[in-house]
C-alpha cells in the first residue's frame, strides 16, 4: 500500500482545489468518540475557510443489515448532531450518500481498478468477520473500502479527516487514483493526504482502555452517548475504569496505563489543551478528584449540543430539506467528475442528463 509522502502524483494533486471530504456511518447513536474524533474537527476544519463536505453514508450502513426506519431515524439524529455540534449547512454541503447516484456509479469503476490483493489485504474486513463465517457476511461489506474511495474521488477531494483505523482505507484510496491516472494515462484524480491529529482522535471505551469506544459496544456504560443527557454524561465519567495510582508528573507516565491515558486524552481534546499540558496541572491527584472536574467539563461542552440535537429531531421535515439541499449542491459537483471519468474509461453517454 502507497504511504502519504510526496511524489509527481502527490505533486500534481497540489493543482487540485483544496477541498474536504468526510463522512460518517448513520448505523447508531453517535458518541464522544465521533464528536471528538470527527465532528468538532469538521467544525474546525469549516472555519479555515477551504470548501468542506460531509456525509451520512448510509449506502456503507447497509453493508450490514439496518432495520429501514431505525435507519432512517439514524440518519436524521446524524444530521441533527452536525449542526448542533457547528456543521453550517449553508457554509458546508451536508448530505446522506444514498442520495447522490454518482458514490455508487463511481464505486463499481473502481471495483475495476482495485486489486483483489488490495481487497485481501484490508484488516477491517478481517476484524468485523473475526470469529464468524466469513463466507456469509454482505459482498457490500467486502468492497467497502472501494465505495469509501469513490465517496471521496466523486468530489475530488484532497483531504479527508480520518481516524487511525480508517488509514488503511484511505491509503487503498490513494491507491485506486494513481492507479487509474496511470492506467489512463491522465492526471485527473488527486492522491488525498490523511489529516490526523489531535488528543483523542481514537477515543477509548469507558471500561476497557484498549478498546475503541464504539456504539456497537453491548455495554452503554462504555461510551458517552451525544443524547446522554448531564446527569448520565457525569454517572459514566464517575463510574469509568481507572488505576488506582495518581496522575503521573509527565506524558510518558501514562505509558502502559491506558484508562488512565484515556481519560486525559479526552479531557484535552474537549478543553483544547495538550496532554503535556492536562499532566502539568494534574499531576500527582488522584481520580477521585480529576473525574468530577471532568464531568464538568464534558458536562459543559456536551449538554447543549444534546439540547440542540432534541429541537432538531422535533422537526424531520426540515432535517430531510437540509440533507437535500446539500445532496443537489453535493450533486453538482460529483456530477461532471462521474461524468469525464467515464469518458476517460470509454463508456458512451449519448442521454442528456
Amino acid at each position: 500500500m502507497s504511504e502519504p509522502v510526496q511524489t509527481p502524483q502527490t505533486q500534481a494533486s497540489a493543482r487540485f482545489t483544496p477541498r474536504i471530504f468526510s463522512g460518517i456511518q448513520p448505523s447508531g447513536g453517535l458518541t464522544l468518540g465521533n464528536y471528538l474524533g470527527a465532528l468538532k474537527r469538521f467544525v474546525e476544519k469549516q472555519d479555515e475557510g477551504i470548501e468542506t463536505i460531509y456525509c451520512l453514508v448510509d449506502m456503507h450502513a447497509i453493508t450490514v443489515w439496518q432495520d429501514p426506519e431505525r435507519l432512517r431515524q439514524q440518519t436524521r439524529e446524524g444530521a441533527a448532531a452536525f449542526i448542533a455540534a457547528g456543521i453550517d449547512p449553508a457554509r458546508s454541503i451536508l448530505f446522506n450518500q444514498s442520495q447522490v447516484s454518482a458514490h455508487a456509479e463511481l464505486a463499481w469503476i473502481f471495483n475495476c481498478v482495485a486489486r483483489l490483493g488490495w481487497m485481501n489485504r484490508m484488516t477491517q474486513f478481517k476484524d468485523k468477520t473475526a470469529g464468524k463465517n466469513a463466507e456469509a457476511a454482505s459482498l457490500g461489506l467486502y468492497a467497502y473500502p472501494s465505495l469509501m474511495a469513490a465517496d471521496i474521488m466523486a468530489y475530488h477531494a484532497t483531504m479527508v479527516p480520518v481516524g487511525e483505523d480508517q488509514k488503511q482505507h484511505l491509503e487503498l484510496t490513494r491507491d485506486i487514483a494513481i492507479k487509474f491516472n496511470n492506467d489512463y494515462g491522465v492526471d485527473f484524480f488527486p492522491v488525498v493526504e490523511p489529516l490526523i491529529e489531535g488528543a483523542a482522535t481514537r477515543v477509548m471505551s469507558l471500561r476497557d482502555g484498549t478498546k475503541k469506544m464504539s456504539k456497537s459496544d453491548p455495554s452503554d456504560q462504555s461510551r458517552i452517548n451525544l443524547t446522554d443527557d448531564a446527569d448520565m454524561i457525569a454517572a459514566k465519567i464517575r463510574k469509568a475504569k481507572t488505576d488506582p495510582e495518581p496522575l503521573p508528573g509527565s506524558v510518558d507516565g501514562l505509558r502502559d496505563r491506558p484508562e488512565a491515558k484515556n481519560l486525559v486524552n479526552i479531557y484535552a481534546a474537549l478543553s483544547g489543551q495538550t496532554v503535556a499540558e492536562v499532566i502539568a496541572e494534574n499531576a500527582g491527584a488522584q481520580f477521585g478528584s480529576f473525574k468530577p472536574k471532568l464531568a464538568d467539563l464534558a458536562v459543559a461542552k456536551l449538554s447543549p449540543i444534546t439540547v440542540e440535537m432534541n429541537r432538531l429531531m422535533k422537526d424531520p421535515a426540515e432535517i430531510d430539506r437540509i440533507l437535500g439541499n446539500g445532496a443537489d449542491r453535493a450533486e453538482a459537483i460529483a456530477r461532471p467528475i462521474l461524468e469525464r471519468t467515464k469518458d476517460i474509461v470509454g463508456m458512451i453517454r449519448s442521454r442528456a442528463r
